[in-house]
Parts: C-alpha cells; sequence; structure tokens
C-alpha cells in the first residue's frame, strides 16, 4: 500500500528532529544563485522582527477578537528552524499561548467573537506546536468540540443532504471545504489524545463530551466538492479536461465561479487553494496515494500549477493558497512536480523564492486584492513564514 501518512509537523514529538534537519539543510542553499542561505536568513530574520514587534499588550496579534490569528503567528513562531533549539519559550511567545487559552470555553471551544470552528481548530494547531502537555488538557477538549460540529441534516446517521459530513465556520447552515480541511487537520494531530494512555491521564475531565467525527461522512462530503463524476454524486460535477480533478467551496457554490463548456452545460470552476485543501483532506481521511480521487485533485494542481495567481480566482487567496500548497505538497511528497507536458518543477525552490521576493522592506507581506483578509500583514506575514519553514530544509 502507498499509504498517504499524516504529515511530520503535525507531530509535537517530532518537531525537534525536523527543525535540527531544517538547520543542516540550510547551508545547501548558499549555491544557489538566485535565493542563498543569506537571503533566506534575511527573510525569516526580518519577517519573525516584524511579527515581534506587532504583537498587541495582551499577547494577541492583529484582531483580538479572532484569536486563530494569534494562533497563526504562534505556530509559525514555534515551526520555525530559529526556534529549533531554544529549550524555553521567549516571554512573547508565552504571552501569545496564554492569550490563546484564554478564550477557552467549557465546551472545549476556542474562540471569542464568532467562527467557531475557524478558531478553534486554528488554536489547536498552535497548542500542539507549543509541546506542552500542560495544554493537552484544552486540546482535548477542544478536538471534542470540534467533531460536534460535524453536519448531519437530513435523516441522522445518513449522509443524505449534500452539506452532511462537512464543517463550516461553526454555524449548521452549510459546510464548506476550506473549514473541514482545517477542522480534519486538527483532529489528526491530535488524535494521540484519544489513545487509552493519554485518556487516562485526563480522567479528571468529567464534563467532557464523548464526541467523534464521522470520517465516513467527511469523507463523503469532500467527494461532493470535486469535480470528479463518479465518486460524486452530485449532478454539478464536470469531467471536462479544465476541471476535472479540482475542488470548489462547497457542493453547488465555487468562489471562481461558472463557465458554459462546448457542449452547453454550466460547469462549476474548480480553482488552487480549495485543491490544495481537498488533497490535504483526502491524506487526513487517510486515502491512498494512487487512490483515483488522489490523483485526479494532484493532476489538476500540477496542470494549473503558477505562483503568479491563485488559480480559478487570480489574486484573491494568494497567500491562503501560497499555505495550502506548501502543507499538501510536503505531505504529497514529490520532490519535483511532472506536468502532463513534461516540465518539471522544482516546487519548493520557486516557491521560497517567491515568497522571499514578494516580502516588503519592513519584513511584512501584504495582499493588495483584500478579499479574506489578506490586507492584513499579520495574517499573510503568518501565511508566508508558514511557508517557508515547511520548504526551506529541501531547497
Amino acid at each position: 500500500m502507498n499509504q498517504l501518512k499524516m504529515p511530520s509537523y503535525h507531530i509535537p514529538k517530532v518537531f525537534p528532529m525536523i527543525f535540527l534537519m531544517l538547520m543542516l539543510s540550510l547551508p545547501a542553499i548558499a549555491s544557489e544563485k538566485k535565493l542563498t542561505k543569506m537571503d533566506l536568513d534575511n527573510t525569516f530574520k526580518k519577517g519573525f522582527d516584524f511579527l515581534e514587534k506587532s504583537q498587541n499588550p495582551d499577547g494577541s496579534w492583529s484582531n483580538p477578537g479572532f484569536p486563530a490569528i494569534t494562533a497563526l503567528v504562534t505556530y509559525a513562531f514555534l515551526t520555525s528552524p530559529m526556534y529549533a533549539n531554544i529549550k524555553e519559550k521567549p516571554a512573547f511567545i508565552q504571552k501569545a499561548l496564554d492569550y490563546i487559552i484564554s478564550n477557552a470555553h467549557e465546551n472545549g471551544a476556542i474562540y471569542q467573537e464568532g467562527l467557531p470552528n475557524y478558531n478553534t481548530s486554528i488554536c489547536v494547531m498552535a497548542l500542539l506546536a507549543a509541546n506542552d502537555t500542560k495544554y493537552h488538557p484544552y486540546v482535548l477538549k477542544a478536538r471534542r468540540y470540534i467533531a460536534t460540529l460535524q453536519l448531519d441534516q437530513g435523516e441522522k446517521g445518513k449522509v443524505d443532504e449534500k452539506f452532511d459530513g462537512g464543517i463550516g465556520y461553526g454555524s449548521k447552515d452549510h459546510s464548506d471545504m476550506s473549514n473541514t480541511y482545517i477542522a480534519l487537520e486538527a483532529l489528526k494531530a491530535s488524535e494521540f489524545l484519544e489513545s487509552d494512555d493519554q485518556l487516562a491521564v485526563y480522567k479528571d475531565l468529567q464534563n467532557l463530551q464523548d464526541s467523534k467525527l464521522d470520517w465516513e461522512a467527511a469523507l463523503k462530503f469532500i467527494q461532493r466538492c470535486q469535480n470528479l463524476p463518479g465518486s460524486n454524486d452530485q449532478t454539478w460535477s464536470s469531467a471536462d479536461p479544465k476541471n476535472k480533478g479540482g475542488f470548489i467551496y462547497y457542493p453547488g457554490s465555487s468562489k471562481a465561479g461558472e463557465e458554459t463548456l462546448k457542449n452547453g452545460k454550466k460547469a462549476l470552476r474548480s480553482y488552487g487553494s480549495m485543491t490544495y485543501a481537498g488533497l490535504l483532506s483526502f491524506i487526513f481521511a487517510d486515502l491512498d496515494k494512487n487512490d483515483e480521487r488522489v490523483q485526479a485533485a494532484y493532476n489538476w494542481l500540477k496542470d494549473n500549477y503558477t505562483l503568479e495567481e491563485n488559480p480559478g480566482v487570480g489574486q484573491q487567496g494568494l497567500y491562503y493558497y501560497y499555505h495550502t500548497m506548501a502543507k499538501a505538497l510536503t505531505v504529497y511528497g514529490d520532490d519535483v512536480m511532472v506536468t502532463s507536458n513534461g516540465k518539471r518543477i522544482d516546487w519548493r525552490k520557486e516557491l521560497a523564492t517567491k515568497l522571499a521576493a514578494n516580502q516588503r522592506e519592513d519584513g511584512s507581506w501584504i495582499n493588495p486584492t483584500a478579499r479574506w483578509w489578506e490586507n492584513d500583514p499579520v495574517l499573510v506575514s503568518a501565511y508566508s513564514l508558514i511557508s517557508l519553514n515547511l520548504v526551506v530544509g529541501k531547497i
């Protein structure tokens, strides 16, 4: 079985080994003409200096009402090669972690103003990255809460409605591919806490709800977001070469809109960031690498590869696109993407070069196209540095 495994960057116990590998790999970059080790060192330093200086007095970053932003920044720091060998967390990082757990609710949710799944799932990843067992009770409660957000709108126990199996921002209106992917990531990364040994440690959490995700239902929802007739039971799914294998936002709706095919049929357009989110979700659901659904998504991504835009939606969500790309391709494991016309793409080197070139003088990144909060330099800088953390060790 050529089974895709959970990415190592999710498992706290292996963080030190990954950091060491990253640090040992950096000198090899010096021989590259376009991007040197000095360039990367400077990119990291400027980026993290910007973020450290941007922290709010209460330990949060950007809008305090959305702890997910603080969690993304904290995760960027904690998974960076710059912090690989630091035994004691700097005071500003500890302050950020304290801020995150200050937003924890008794039911396990970690949020303040809204978007409970988005905030809780991303906060889980930051708390896991802290690699400290004192945060495990918060994570265990949060993962149980996230599972309660899975939709089952029709007959209970049956995946008979198009949104069933997925997770949305936290309401019960509809699920979507982006929120489902971040929820599955948090659940997969924290599943070690459900072992008998771990549960015995936290048996004092008397009111802990025993909620678990229905992974088969989640897989059904993921399929219903992919343009792949046969595995997708929705009538809108298209097999036309331009869209086949790619993903949309949720069943029946694409942020890339629709197009009319030559045969007159309307097709919902696949787009880049959601296809990477879909590929990641298949991996979290333990699909085999050679599975038709996985291969269809990967083939769409290869044939639509670009760093100039988020394919299908232009400049909208560009850095979220880079972020999901770095995660998905790291897990998928191909060092070089080979397109259908034979072009070989060293995606890590190209992504690192693009991000270094896009950094502003003050160390931040920003997307002039403001949709999806990408006019916030804190959020976009966190996306960029997480992406660089993932790719720098192998270029």
